[in-house]
């Protein structure tokens, strides 16, 4: 970080040590935030004049993202120049909200929006902070299934074009997604599950109640692959832009604005996951890698999404493209 700031942030731990703790930690908090916002948008300038790029992961930063989301999310708000009456986003499966898809976009661009989890302590954890008061956000606390998304959205005040929807609920991404009709967002950002590999479009089974954490101990089984995702924004009016390099989200932009980056996005290639996240039957990391993901949780049955068939994820037979394969063993 520059010089000044870190020496600000210094000085601030130094006082934590010897002040009191919680007006201390809260300063702490925000010179932090301050440091990365700034440095956010340094990286902002720098990928903004990139006009043609071979792939999403040449834009990639994180400010507030889990991975490179932030990056590839300015770039393509700027070179598809949506207008200022969709600057709204939407995002649901963001916990307290300190690490999220749409936080940066919110600090860095003002723009207004909605926010949506499970944890019903949600609101009351954003107005502790600033936020809830210095931006126009929304949050609402629910567990989200495909029956109430749409009456949740518009509760909260959301209808017609946004600029921006983020799927990430570990689970029925797809579904969810695939019900999803009071909003038409230009830019869409849903989580995929590369374990299911990239050759079948395939989805866990419906189950309004479902979660990650309890469909099994690996934590691997959950979401959609990636072919059934842009098989859906297909048939949905999306076209798919790419992924991030974590191989965790996938990007997608509406049609009637997809030629805006017919010239500027080179390769639109979806990536494999390389990440050991999987647990053990105690819940301890069991840093499960390669092939060996998939076999965990091959007898788990996928629903096929082009023709409704239900069938053991090992049932499939090969699930990984060569080019995904030559990546992950």
């Amino acid at each position: 970080m520059p010089g000044s700031i870190k020496s600000q942030f210094l000085g601030l731990l130094r006082r934590a040590i010897n002040g009191p703790v919680d007006a201390t930690t809260r300063s702490i908090d925000e010179k932090v935030n301050d440091s990365l916002l700034i440095e956010g948008r340094m990286a902002c300038w720098r990928t903004r004049s990139m006009e043609t790029i071979q792939s999403l992961q040449d834009i990639e930063f994180k400010v507030f993202s889990q991975w490179g989301e932030d990056g590839i999310i300015d770039w393509l708000i700027e070179r598809a120049a949506i207008p200022a009456h969709l600057h709204t986003f939407i995002e649901f499966g963001v916990e307290t909200y300190r690490e999220a898809n749409t936080r940066f976009l919110l600090e860095n661009r003002n723009w207004r929006g909605l926010v949506m989890d499970g944890d019903p302590a949600l609101a009351d954890h954003l107005k502790k902070g600033a936020l809830f008061w210095r931006y126009d956000l929304t949050a609402k606390s629910a567990f989200i299934t495909r029956e109430n998304i749409n009456d949740l959205i518009a509760e909260a005040g959301f209808s017609g074009e946004v600029g921006l929807l983020s799927i990430d609920v570990d689970g029925n991404d797809y579904w969810i997604w695939e019900a999803i009709d009071v909003v038409q967002p230009v830019i869409c950002v849903c989580e995929y599950n590369a374990v299911f590999g990239d050759l079948h479009a395939v989805t866990v089974p419906y189950d309004p109640a479902f979660m990650c954490s309890q469909s099994h101990f690996s934590h691997l089984y959950f979401g959609a692959s990636i072919a059934a995702l842009r098989s859906l924004a297909a048939r949905k009016g999306y076209r798919f832009l790419g992924t991030t390099l974590a191989a965790n989200d996938a990007f997608f932009i509406r049609e009637d604005y997809a030629q805006r980056l017919d010239t500027a996005l080179v390769n639109r290639a979806a990536l494999p996951s390389k990440a050991r996240s999987s647990r053990d039957r105690s819940g301890n990391l069991s840093y499960a890698g390669g092939l060996e993901r998939f076999r965990i949780i091959s007898d788990l049955p996928v629903v096929e999404t082009e023709t409704g068939e239900t069938k053991a994820l090992g049932e499939l037979g090969h699930v990984y493209s060569k080019e995904w394969l030559e990546q992950i063993v």
